[in-house]
């Protein structure tokens, strides 16, 4: 029974221990089976940060590879001489960043013009920049302008942007007296071309350069410095030049007034108020204008002797009349002598506001004639002031008197020309006969 009891007590231990092995094998099956979980797992999450990691590179990569070049990317190529060919296109693909960095395009960067590049390095060629991006307003006055309507008309090439500006990588503001628009510079740029004597004949337009620059205005700019004096631009316009024959011009002859006014204010009012300013506003198309008595762009100085000489024939392109008997009196002979101390037209009718005989206002009105005598004739009476300064012995409505004295002295002069001529013809005939007659019978004439 004891010996029973001892077998079953062995058999059971045997099996709790089979037990205890089973269970000790499945825990440790189980810590086997996470950590090979957790290895899996860790394995991937660092298979997944390498692919970020890849993938972020490549993107970033990408990135660097579209970013658009900054001006220092442009210059390490551009700042390099280029070869003949390169320099031979119609603007060198030669930056000088010394030049380039005080320029006026400086602080918009490279890509702000050229906005077909979007990598570095660039395809080749790129695209022709466009001023009208930034620049529409100037771009729109130039299109109607004479020398866009020339370009386009005959297919040559006519001032554009660059001609004018510069270079664009070295172009500087208007106001910057390295400027090629700058005022003291601008007769210079526009000389360029109107001061050529080839393409001047070329195109049929005047060398007017030489002209402007001996002028007044010319003078005044160039040998006094004088930004305030008249520049091409100032008469002209900068970028919506019109021919002289568009009514929309500034040089029109119609708004000649208004352009040499916009310096000329003061001389602009007495203009209009004269008989010449009223005659032009009327819309009469042979009133003179500003530029038919000082020219266009030979202005001369009034204060010249050779202008103030010059100033009666001047009057007279359109005055024939009162030219012809202005020289026939005391004052237009001595000024054909040139003499300058001496009344010529605007001494008398004045220089702007010339008005007519009629107007009360009018230096040569009836009750004013005293005064304007009297600024060269002193101790002027009525009976002086009644002298004619305009006589013409041709117009018996006008000077009656005249014409009648004329016409007898004239007749006067003419028959005593024909009395002493025939009397010399007839005088010599007799002599001639009685010589003749005193050889035949062999004694002198006078015997």
């Amino acid at each position: 029974m004891a010996q029973g009891s001892r077998r079953m007590v062995s058999g059971l231990g045997r099996i709790a221990c089979a037990i205890a092995a089973l269970l000790l094998c499945a825990v440790a099956m189980g810590h086997a089976a996470a950590a090979t979980k957790a290895a899996a797992a860790t394995k991937a999450a660092t298979t997944t940060k390498a692919a970020a990691t890849t993938k972020a590179a490549a993107t970033t990569n990408a990135a660097a590879a579209t970013k658009a070049p900054n001006d220092k990317d442009c210059l390490s190529c551009h700042n390099l001489k280029a070869n003949a060919k390169l320099q031979a296109r119609p603007v060198s693909v030669y930056v000088n960043a010394e030049t380039f960095q005080p320029s006026v395009h400086s602080t918009l960067g490279c890509v702000s013009c050229h906005s077909d590049i979007h990598a570095f390095p660039h395809p080749d060629p790129v695209k022709p920049v466009s001023c009208a991006g930034c620049h529409p307003n100037q771009t729109s006055a130039y299109a109607g302008s004479v020398h866009a309507i020339a370009k386009r008309g005959t297919k040559q090439r006519f001032p554009a942007c660059l001609d004018c500006h510069g270079n664009p990588h070295g172009m500087r503001a208007k106001t910057d007296p390295k400027s090629r628009v700058y005022p003291l510079n601008l007769p210079r740029t526009c000389g360029t071309c109107h001061g050529n004597a080839e393409i001047a004949k070329k195109y049929g337009f005047p060398d007017v350069y030489a002209l402007y620059m001996d002028s007044i205005h010319g003078f005044a700019l160039t040998s006094d410095g004088l930004l305030v004096a008249a520049t091409c631009a100032s008469c002209h316009g900068a970028h919506d030049i019109l021919s002289r024959k568009d009514p929309k011009s500034r040089t029109f002859p119609g708004n000649v007034p208004a352009t040499c006014g916009t310096c000329h204010a003061g001389v602009q009012v007495a203009y209009l108020a004269g008989a010449h300013g009223k005659a032009m506003i009327a819309g009469r198309a042979n009133a003179p204008v500003c530029t038919n008595c000082h020219t266009s762009h030979q202005i001369t100085q009034v204060g010249v002797v050779n202008w103030q000489l010059k100033t009666v024939a001047t009057c007279g392109n359109c005055h024939k009349a009162r030219l012809q008997s202005y020289r026939d009196t005391f004052h237009g002979q001595v000024t054909e002598l040139g003499f300058v101390a001496t009344a010529r037209c605007w001494s008398c009718h004045g220089s702007h506001e010339v008005l007519k005989a009629s107007d009360p206002k009018s230096k040569v009105a009836p009750a004013n004639l005293p005064a304007t005598c009297g600024k060269c004739h002193q101790g002027v009476t009525a009976s002086f002031v009644s002298y004619e300064p305009h006589p013409n012995p041709h117009d018996r409505r006008q000077n009656p008197a005249l014409y009648y004295a004329a016409l007898f002295m004239n007749l006067l002069l003419l028959g005593v020309f024909f009395f002493f001529g025939l009397h010399t013809a007839l005088w010599l005939a007799r002599s001639l006969t009685v010589g003749k007659r005193g050889k035949d019978n062999g004694v002198s004439g006078e015997q």
